[in-house]
């Protein structure tokens, strides 16, 4: 059932960003925005607590919880996700989890969401349809992510008014593999003291 009071926090690290807002009821009370391509997990919480602390409120007050969970950034994801995750359980309150596209569809939902994606790529859904990697050359009417205070603003609106009866806890959209690489370097020796 849609949560109609309270207080929602809505926040997002899933690109070089991070990003929170505050909702009650239909109005957005606070949001602040900052751009960062490292940092998220060090900026997260003191971000969130200068949120609350503008709006009034603490971290008791909130009803709900919203976060982004990509797809985008690897880590920035895990950032939000378990931060959320965290948090949810340790104030007894649900945490929703709105991904990109979501975000997107927000403003309208019959747009072909487009999400940047490395190498010059982007995931890419129209209404209906599974989420693609492709090169986004040559597609028209694609619509991205606004601005990180936009998407803060819009997760909160979103988990406002989702349904959390018996839903799983936010998880990552990871729609590719990591960009990780094992190391090159031999592992060392280890000693046998015998």
């Amino acid at each position: 059932m849609p949560s109609d009071t309270g207080y929602i926090l809505g926040f997002d690290t899933s690109a070089a960003h991070c990003a929170a807002a505050v909702l009650s009821g239909d109005r957005i009370l606070v949001v602040r925005a900052e751009e960062m391509g490292r940092g998220q997990a060090e900026r997260l919480f003191p971000l969130i607590e200068e949120v609350l602390a503008e709006a009034g409120i603490g971290w008791r007050d909130l009803t709900r919880i919203g976060v982004g969970v990509g797809p985008g950034n690897f880590t920035g994801i895990r950032i939000s996700v378990a931060s959320a995750r965290g948090l949810a359980l340790s104030l007894g309150v649900p945490a929703v989890g709105v991904s990109s596209f979501d975000a997107i569809h927000h403003a309208d939902p019959r747009a072909i969401a487009a999400v940047p994606a490395p190498r010059g790529l982007a995931y890419v859904k129209a209404p209906g349809t599974d989420p693609v990697l492709r090169d986004p050359e040559g597609l028209e009417g694609l619509m991205y992510p606004p601005d990180p205070a936009s998407v803060a603003e819009r997760i909160a609106r979103i988990a406002a008014g989702a349904d959390v009866t018996d839903s799983p806890p936010p998880a990552p959209l990871y729609l590719r593999a990591a960009d990780a690489a094992p190391a090159r370097d031999a592992p060392p020796v280890i000693v046998d003291d015998a």
